[in-house]
């Protein structure tokens, strides 16, 4: 049995609590690291050949003709009816806008500007600006929605990555994992040593996926349930409840799992910034993925801090889609390291996380073909994606319980029912509790299978007995959960 154990890797060992603990002999990420990163190997630079040839024969626009020095993409978000990819490629195509043609500016008017240019101007391969609308109408009208609700955090961040496994983010994401370790306590108890913003943070060690691919994960965390027809996103409460609302996905899709066909202007977000370029290359790419000389997170990461920064005075929401995870090498994802470290330690320097709640988080870990198949861990890491939850201390008694609650919490089985129902938390404060379950006929921000990270959940809470994991997972993976 040992000579087995030596072949495949790893070995096993009893904690004290009686669970069988698998640890490696050795670690096939570090020897894939060097063969397996693409990018570095055939020395890659983000760079676009005949960028404009591509959008021209794309454009169906009667505005963009040959001499077309400035192409604005239009705004997703104001199109009548945007849902699968070829319908917002066919939207895009046909209303890209010439950005040095007055009489059309004119005709779509200023809260229609684009907000994406590409300039061919100074640059024949062409140069991305961004450059996010603010809207001051809108911010005031949602500042009069504010006295409805008493939340309990003015502002939201989701950072979702698709395809990450707890431990590929320790490995792939240093810089930005050690920014959140920073604000950890490793003792329990309320730490009033922290920073003089007193900001904290936790990982959870047993966030487990429901399955190895996004559509059964992330309509949990978004929708608080599995598809159906009665499908409303969070966004309709969080807007309902005097939040402006921004989402950046670096798909061609405004949903990432296509889910909701009947989704209204309620719950499209204010501010969207959907990659759908024809330079983009394929979501699986096992290089890096690249837009006119820069990575295309550098362009998520770039709308989200300009959102933070003109609506500061606002309550928000920004949730960032990242797909760099979702291939089979497992190296392309740390080239985005530096990107989000920068914008996280941006905000923080500029005291622009006062009154924040950070989720990082990813919907499961790597399923994707891969030379680590062989190895069980890999097959193990498939439904233990990252979780950290980043937030501050509200000085108050309450706190301290919640304080202890959610650190008690990060050795407790956690599912995305428990990640939807803490954004309705975080939207509607100590109220959340009065709030009414989800069920076939209301959708409400409440889902009856999971609870707030912020209250307390039962430590006998396991697969066995919470049917709504599938027990093929739970019998395989749930006693190696604890794996670290």
């Amino acid at each position: 049995m040992k000579i087995l154990y030596l072949i495949f890797g790893y070995s096993r060992r009893d904690n004290k609590y009686g669970c069988k603990i698998k640890f490696p002999n050795f670690c096939p990420y570090k020897i894939g690291k060097y063969f397996l990163d693409i990018s570095k190997i055939t020395n890659i630079k983000c760079g676009d050949k005949n960028s404009k040839k591509k959008i021209l024969d794309f454009s169906k626009s009667k505005y963009i003709n040959q001499n077309t020095s400035r192409i604005g993409f239009p705004l997703t978000n104001k199109a009548p009816f945007v849902f699968k990819s070829k319908d917002i490629f066919s939207f895009i195509k046909t209303n890209l806008v010439d950005m040095d043609n007055q009489d059309q500016l004119n005709i779509i008017g200023k809260k229609n500007k684009p907000e994406i240019i590409i300039d061919y101007t100074k640059n024949q391969n062409g140069e991305m600006i961004i450059n996010l609308n603010y809207d001051e109408k809108l911010s005031e009208e949602r500042k009069k929605k504010e006295a409805n609700t008493r939340p309990y955090s003015k502002n939201i961040m989701i950072l979702y990555f698709d395809s990450v496994a707890r431990t590929t983010s320790l490995r792939q994401l240093k810089k930005t994992t050690k920014f959140f370790e920073k604000f950890m306590s490793n003792n329990g108890n309320y730490n009033p040593e922290y920073p003089s913003e007193n900001f904290h943070s936790f990982q959870f060690f047993k966030y487990i996926a429901f399955y190895n691919w996004t559509r059964a994960n992330y309509p949990k965390i978004f929708y608080g349930r599995d598809k159906s027809k009665y499908m409303i996103r969070i966004t309709k409460y969080l807007k309902e409840n005097g939040y402006i609302t921004a989402f950046s996905n670096d798909m061609c899709l405004r949903d990432p799992c296509k889910i909701n066909r009947y989704m209204t202007k309620h719950e499209i977000c204010d501010h969207e910034l959907i990659l759908c370029d024809p330079n983009m290359k394929n979501t699986n790419s096992m290089t890096i993925r690249c837009l006119y000389n820069k990575l295309n997170s550098e362009y998520q990461y770039n709308y989200g801090l300009q959102f933070w920064e003109k609506y500061k005075k606002n309550r928000k929401f920004l949730a960032i889609v990242n797909n760099d995870g979702h291939e089979g090498t497992l190296e392309v994802l740390k080239y985005d390291d530096e990107i989000i470290y920068n914008f996280l330690i941006n905000l923080y320097k500029k005291n622009l996380l006062k009154e924040t709640t950070i989720l990082l988080l990813s919907d499961h870990g790597c399923p994707m073909p891969s030379l680590y198949h062989f190895n069980e861990f890999f097959k193990l890491e498939r439904y233990l994606p990252m979780l950290y939850l980043f937030t501050y201390d509200k000085k108050n008694i309450s706190y301290i319980e919640q304080y202890k609650n959610i650190y008690e919490n990060q050795q407790i089985l956690i599912t995305s029912y428990d990640i939807y129902n803490t954004i309705g938390f975080l939207i509607y404060g100590e109220y959340y509790k009065k709030i009414k379950n989800k069920n076939d006929f209301i959708d409400t921000p409440k889902s009856k299978y999971g609870k707030s990270l912020f209250s307390k959940i039962n430590p006998k809470r396991n697969p066995h007995d919470y049917k709504y994991i599938p027990k093929r997972i739970c019998k395989k993976y749930y006693k190696t959960s604890s794996y670290s």
